[in-house]
């Protein structure tokens, strides 16, 4: 309506108010600025953070059983930091809260899992890999971004020190 050319000045310049409302009460909520993870709609849009918390169990099962397959000769071997941790590490998720998920690495092995240099013990860059692929999951059941609320607060801890505060943009 506002490029036809039989339009008149007056009712072009509402049409145009008109558009730029609908404009801007959509910028306002948010339309443009939200962001959902890769397994968000997996779990469903209403769902528990029980349920949420299962299916990371699931994905964290996933990844230590199927993709343990060897590789073939001839073939580049993937590194996985959640397939190559020590088969006696455990992972516990929970949900202790209304709006928080943590999943907590125990059992790591000393030698794996810090590394000690003039006497400053740090942790290791595979169990540091290991909490970044943990909270990939995670995040990938949440949602954020303008004029949304998260889903969910998230963190991955090992032994009770937080690694990773797993929820986007911490």
């Amino acid at each position: 309506m506002i490029e036809h050319p039989r339009t008149g000045a007056g009712e072009r310049a509402a049409a145009q108010r008109m558009l730029d409302r609908v404009l801007a009460k959509d910028n306002r909520n948010g339309a443009g600025g939200r962001a959902h993870g890769a397994r968000h709609d997996r779990v469903g849009r209403h769902a528990s953070l029980s349920h949420i918390a299962d299916a990371i169990r699931d994905d964290i099962a996933f990844a230590r059983v199927v993709l343990a397959t060897d590789t073939a000769p001839g073939q580049l071997a993937v590194h996985d930091p959640i397939r190559d941790a020590p088969p006696g590490i455990t992972y516990l998720v929970e949900t202790p809260h209304d709006a928080g998920v943590v999943i907590t690495i125990d059992d790591v092995p000393r030698d794996w899992g810090w590394v000690s240099e003039d006497g400053i013990e740090t942790v290791s860059p595979a169990l540091r890999a290991l909490a970044d692929e943990l909270a990939e999951i995670m995040n990938g059941y949440n949602r954020g971004g303008a004029g949304i609320e998260r889903r969910f607060f998230g963190s991955v801890r090992v032994r009770g020190e937080t690694l990773v505060w797993g929820s986007p943009g911490s």
